[in-house]
């Protein structure tokens, strides 16, 4: 096993998390697994590939016809805790100390202790977030409520297909597996824990750890458009440790760019005009979500409300950003999920208050959804409509300063109002790329979305945006983000997933061993 020295600063705290005990679990946990986990990977890849080879779509499984068809299985209850999920916080990268104080004295149900869409994986980021976690799970943190009293937390870790660069046991070890298991050995009896992956690793941790059967539970992310044809056998699988399935509108969308984004049927519109909740394709993936948790007995959750409320409660638009996070959490609420996530923390209370308004209990599970028949046809029919040329260049800002703001330690970043992490980064960059490969035109004036457009309109944001940028290394990282973007929307194939790309990328991470440098050196400099 090679482990790499703690960050700058961070010596205390690393040496607090990497105990030995945890690294000869850690060993222990990666030799069972990682073939596993790599096998997994493989056959993700070969499911794409025999799609695009066969030009088949994707169905209900006739093998698991069985699991669906039996009327009489269901999910094992959830603790008391997690039975009213009305409003959870989203994007809660937990290394800002700040926010994450915040959210633990919040009114919020539950906090989505974010190290994925939202957080950016330095190795800083990385052992400062779960030093936060310990510290709030053995309260330890000032002024904020016993964590028996707190919203509960939730752990995201980063997905399987990310490597983690600074473990290695024979090999790189997966993100999954080196923060999932960190937290669950640092929290122990004490964390509830939400994650997604194997089953037996759940069985094994619970084992290894001395921890009941079942304590370990499970929220899924439904973000890719093949899982939304195996729910029930997800539940399945977990019956024992979920805690429900949840649904979100970006992640999703750019799936079936992932999956289709070869095919002319599969063009998806401009986003920012023609994709929402309300259009056949996600409501019917989001009714589809509902009717099978709430069959089973799990919890079905919605997406994250992204817009920021203004801070003067008297502006005008103050009440149009709220108005219209009503009307599309409402929407959600009369499907009948059971609670949804907020990023800005002024929304708890709003919200919490429109699910009393809306609905009864802690929960909607007796909502079983009897109206509800989704097939195939309605999950894969895409929506009509075109590209418009705020929405082509929408979609590049979006990408550009999502990179930039990785390049700079963080997974998200405002603009125009809301904010914007990785899921709404790999549907702009999604979009932009499958626009370029089926030459795609502009409703304003027909022009092709050609490389050279793209190109240009990149350039031009770059200019724009780079004198504010406040420094110069910051405006030539602004540069450098630009031009990976267009790295990444010209290759001729799909990048899977952008975040594995940049965590791969040799400008990203020598971005980081360079930012530690330089704060080495002011602080040397300090001490002079």
């Amino acid at each position: 096993m090679e482990l790499s020295p703690p960050p700058r600063g961070l010596e205390a705290e690393y040496a607090g998390l990497f105990t030995t005990g945890c690294l000869h679990f850690l060993h222990e946990l990666i030799s069972t697994f990682d073939a596993e986990v790599e096998q997994i990977l493989q056959l993700r890849a070969s499911r794409k590939a025999q799609l695009d080879l066969s030009g088949e779509l994707p169905t209900f499984l006739e093998s698991t016809a069985h699991i669906r068809a039996d009327p009489d299985w269901r999910v094992l209850p959830v603790p008391t805790r997690l039975q009213k999920r009305h409003v959870d916080i989203g994007d809660m990268a937990p290394f800002d100390t700040g926010r994450f104080l915040r959210a633990l004295r919040s009114p919020a149900q539950g906090i989505q202790v974010d190290f994925d869409d939202g957080n950016c994986p330095t190795f800083h980021n990385q052992i400062k977030g779960l030093h936060n976690v310990l510290l709030a799970v053995s309260n330890r943190l000032p002024d904020v409520p016993h964590i028996s009293q707190a919203p509960v937390l939730m752990l995201r870790p980063r997905a399987w297909n990310m490597v983690e660069h600074h473990m290695m046991v024979t090999w790189t070890l997966c993100f999954y597996l080196f923060k999932a298991t960190l937290v669950i050995i640092s929290a122990l009896k004490v964390l509830m824990i939400s994650h997604r992956g194997s089953l037996r690793l759940r069985y094994v941790l619970c084992v290894q750890l001395g921890l009941p059967l079942g304590c370990i539970k499970a929220t899924v992310l439904i973000e890719n458009v093949l899982a939304t044809f195996e729910m029930e056998e997800i539940l399945y699988e977990l019956r024992e440790h979920s805690a429900g399935l949840n649904c979100g509108i970006w992640d999703y969308s750019a799936s079936f760019v992932n999956k289709f984004g070869h095919r002319q049927d599969f063009l998806l519109p401009d986003r920012s005009k023609y994709v929402n909740m309300e259009k056949r394709f996600l409501r019917s993936y989001m009714d589809l979500l509902v009717q099978t948790c709430h069959r089973r007995g799990a919890l079905a959750t919605g997406g994250m409300a992204a817009l920021l409320l203004p801070p003067s409660h008297q502006e005008d638009s103050y009440r149009r950003v709220l108005a219209s996070v009503e009307r599309l959490k409402l929407l959600e609420i009369k499907a009948g999920v059971d609670g949804f996530m907020v990023y800005d923390m002024d929304l708890i209370e709003p919200m919490q208050k429109l699910f009393k308004l809306h609905s009864k209990g802690c929960n909607q599970l007796d909502q079983l959804r009897g109206d509800v028949a989704v097939t195939p046809e309605d999950l894969l029919s895409m929506p009509a409509g075109g590209v418009t040329l705020h929405g082509l260049r929408y979609n590049i800002a979006v990408g550009v300063l999502f990179i930039n703001a990785w390049l700079a330690g963080k997974g998200h970043f405002f603009y125009r109002g809301q904010v914007e992490d990785s899921a709404t980064a790999e549907i702009s960059r999604s979009q932009v790329w499958q626009w370029i490969r089926h030459q795609a035109r502009l409703e304003e004036d027909g022009r092709v979305v050609s490389r050279q457009l793209v190109t240009r309109l990149t350039k031009e944001l770059s200019a724009e945006l780079g004198p504010l940028a406040g420094s110069e290394r910051m405006e030539q990282n602004l540069h450098t983000a630009a031009d990976m973007f267009l790295e990444v929307v010209l290759k001729r194939h799909f990048p899977e997933f952008l975040t594995s790309y940049l965590n791969l990328d040799h400008t990203f991470l020598r971005s980081h061993s360079r930012r530690e440098e330089e704060e080495e050196e002011g602080r040397w400099r300090a001490r002079l």
